[in-house]
Order: structure tokens, then sequence, then C-alpha cells
């Protein structure tokens, strides 16, 4: 789910003390397009999510979002792909990326789940009603899952017009094969994110360690530097905080846990088409839940190859293709 736990566990067994030697030279980086619009929301909690419009304003409208501990500015190699032919509504989980921080306490699922009926809303009030395709890796997958049932479950019907969901790490419904392998992989994480060092000297830091490690190889060149620009907050005492502390990033990791969103995914009342990493290669559970959900589900499937779980910055052009031939077979583009 998250990059900055998994970069942690790397960076437990391989210090830095050469890493200066490995990269003297600038890493690439990926200047942001300015959004054409900025509109802050305040959710019903007092909380701060702040939507942001590039694209093709007018266009077929795509809402993007990320995984734990990351923010939609890192995947910015994927959807800038997208730009020129989309009105793209970008936003940032809470207590994420652009976002101010809110409280420890209000950091919780249920209340990710009703900031999602929020900020449909707001973006049907800021930018006009219009369908729009909900595109979330992770994190904001489960997120728009439940979201998404819950709203049919209570009669009120659908808010998506479809959901595009990157490597979501569901819970396996009790029973199944992959239940304990989840659960595995949930406490690994929550180890990792709690061990995670709590700020840097600048994020070129950061990014150094994520480009010298052989587990993210397959990121393309300009990720590093996108990732640690979009997570990192520079603070009063001069150093570059995580956006999402560590104990947040940790939390969710922990209450990863829902065993019924599995079998009520029988009931998801809008097209959704399952974007997975490549199970042969991920090491995350996450890839063979979606082969899975595809195989007792028959929701549509389609696994990149040669990715991990962070598929949209390793081959961006490959995501991108899979989401366009999906939105062209329903009609959404």
């Amino acid at each position: 789910m998250s990059w900055i736990a998994r970069v942690s566990a790397a960076f437990d067994n391989e210090m830095t003390q050469n890493l200066n030697q490995n990269l003297s030279g600038a890493l690439p980086d990926l200047p942001l397009p300015e959004p054409s619009a900025v509109v802050p929301l305040t959710m019903s909690d007092g909380a701060v999510v702040v939507l942001r419009r590039h694209g093709k304003a007018g266009g077929p409208r795509l809402a993007l979002s990320h995984g734990n501990g990351l923010a939609i500015d890192a995947y910015a190699p994927f959807w800038r792909l997208l730009a020129e032919c989309h009105e793209l509504i970008l936003c940032d989980v809470r207590n994420h990326g652009v976002n101010p921080l809110h409280t420890r306490e209000g950091h919780t699922w249920p209340r990710i789940f009703l900031d999602f009926e929020e900020i449909y809303q707001g973006i049907q009030r800021a930018f006009g009603a219009a369908p729009t395709v909900g595109v979330f890796h992770s994190l904001s997958a489960i997120a728009s899952l439940q979201h998404t049932l819950a709203q049919n479950e209570q009669g009120q019907g659908p808010r998506w017009a479809a959901l595009a969901l990157f490597d979501p790490p569901i819970c396996p419904r009790l029973g199944h094969p992959l239940y304990d392998e989840h659960f595995a992989d949930m406490r690994i994480m929550t180890n990792r994110a709690s061990r995670r060092p709590e700020s840097y000297a600048a994020p070129q830091e950061f990014a150094m360690q994520i480009a010298t490690r052989r587990q993210f190889s397959r990121l393309v060149p300009e990720a590093p530097m996108a990732l640690a620009r979009a997570t990192l907050r520079e603070a009063s005492d001069g150093r570059w905080h995580l956006c999402n502390p560590r104990d947040f990033e940790a939390s969710l990791y922990l209450s990863q846990d829902d065993a019924t969103l599995w079998p009520r995914m029988r009931g998801l009342p809008v097209p959704t088409i399952l974007i997975g990493g490549d199970p042969a290669v991920s090491d995350t559970p996450a890839a063979k839940v979606s082969a899975a959900l595809h195989e007792e589900l028959g929701i549509a499937y389609r696994a990149v190859p040669d990715t991990t779980h962070f598929l949209q910055t390793e081959r961006p052009q490959a995501c991108a293709d899979v989401l366009q031939q999906f939105l062209m077979q329903h009609r959404l583009t």
C-alpha cells in the first residue's frame, strides 16, 4: 500500500554511508503543472481536503487519489498522460499530501469512507455536475469501494460513474487461502511504518534512498523525486517531515481487516475494473487478490506485466492504456 513503509524496510537493512558516492548527480525531477482551480473542502469533522483541477476543463472527468502514506502528486508520471483529453480532479486523502494535518482520532477507515461522500459532493458543487469516474489506488481504492457499497446498500444510489481501482489490498473473505497472507502483510507494513524516520534533511535525501534500492528499480526515473516532494513538508525546524505521520500510516494498516468487503463486492452497482500488479513479480498479496476476485466474482481485471504495487509509476503508459480501454468500453471517454 505505501511506498514510504516499503522504503523504510529496505533502509533498515542498508544504511546510507555510501549514498553520496552512489549518487553524486541530481535525480531527474518532474515539474508539476499549476492547477487551473484549487478548492478546499471542509469535512463535517473539520478536516480539510483540497481539490485541484488539472487537464481539460469540461472533458470527461476523472477523480484520482492515492495509497496509504502517499499523495496524488507522486503519481504525476501516470496522470499527466491523461490530462490532454480529461478533466482531472486530484485529491489527497485526509492528513496526506497538500492537506493540513488534522487529528489522529479522525484518521480512521470509517471516517475516510464518510469523507468520500463529502468529496464526491464537493467535486460536483465546485466543478459542476458531471459523470465522474473514480481512479483510485490502494487506500483510496478501498475507501471508494466501501463508499460505493454503503451508498447502494442504503438505497441512495451510486455516485461514481465507474471505478478503476489499482491494486486494491482488499481483505480476503473468511476462509479464503489469501486471508492469512493478507494479515501477515498488514502486520509487516504496520511495523515498518512505525519505524519510519519522521523527517529528512531534504527531499533529495529520501529520493536518493528510493533510487538506490533494488526493490524500486522498476520506477520510472522521475518517480523518486516526485514521491519525496509529494510526501514531505518543510517545517519550522528546517527539516522535511512526513505529511502523513508514521503513526497515522501504521494505524490504517493495523485496522485493514474488513473481511465482509470481498463478498459485498457482488453488489457493486457501477462498472468496475481491478488493475493489478503482476502476481509473478509483486511481493504483496494485493496482486493475487485482484486476480482471485476476478475468478470468484467475475469483476473485470487486468494485470500490468512486470509491475508491483506501485504500477502507476513503474509502467505509467501501460496503466493509462488499460484505463483508457476500460473507459472506451463503457463509453466514458
